[in-house]
């Protein structure tokens, strides 16, 4: 994957190679609320945010456009970007083995009907890919305001053997979860609909032996 193009901030011109990797991932990343919130929050690391819609990707391209212009003094946002793909699918193809730290699953679309739930970005087979590209210790974000996807989430993610549950401790005190939770567009529609909102955090375990 060729990242200078997303974040030119970032490449040793020198060398022609990028100074760091891609290490925080937003997958279906929406109209870019938390990856704007991300940016200057965790600056040493370049996040990246996925989403499938060409129309919303390209919102969330100027989103950051602007915002680069804006701080363009202080260099700021460069750390983020937007790119259209369908994680389900292709999700290897950008990232390498162990590469990311942060994986982030807000709102995804939760697919009611009985017969789409395969559809559902958490799977058994989804998660051995997001285990693949995470390294170990790694986190996964999941947040949804449908408690049924919620549970859907929680239980397919205790079922898997690389992945462990986080306290509410941990919880409680992440600054990821402080920001997600009220960060995303779609956050904010059920803040002001005074909905609720279900998250869990899961642990990249070590590979077995």
């Amino acid at each position: 994957m060729e990242w200078s193009r997303l974040y030119p901030g970032f490449l040793d011109e020198s060398t022609g190679k990028m100074t760091k990797d891609v290490t925080i991932a937003d997958v279906g990343c929406g109209f870019g609320g938390l990856l704007i919130d991300l940016s200057p929050a965790f600056p040493d690391n370049l996040i990246l945010g996925m989403e499938i819609r060409v129309q919303v990707t390209h919102y969330v391209e100027d989103r950051i456009i602007a915002l680069r212009q804006k701080h363009i003094e202080t260099n700021g946002y460069q750390n983020i970007n937007v790119l259209r793909g369908n994680a389900m699918k292709f999700l290897p193809n950008f990232f390498q083995k162990s590469q990311l730290e942060k994986m982030f699953f807000c709102f995804p679309d939760p697919h009611f009907k009985q017969r789409k739930h395969k559809a559902r970005i958490i799977t058994n087979t989804l998660l051995s890919e997001y285990a693949y590209v995470l390294k170990e210790g790694g986190i996964i974000y999941t947040i949804t305001d449908v408690k049924d996807l919620h549970d859907w989430m929680v239980k397919h993610l205790d079922e898997h053997p690389l992945f462990e549950r986080l306290d509410e401790e941990f919880e409680k005190n992440d600054e990821c979860v402080k920001i997600m939770y009220n960060s995303t567009e779609e956050g904010k529609k059920v803040e002001r609909n005074k909905g609720d909102k279900f998250l869990k955090c899961f642990r990249r375990l070590p590979d077995p032996k």
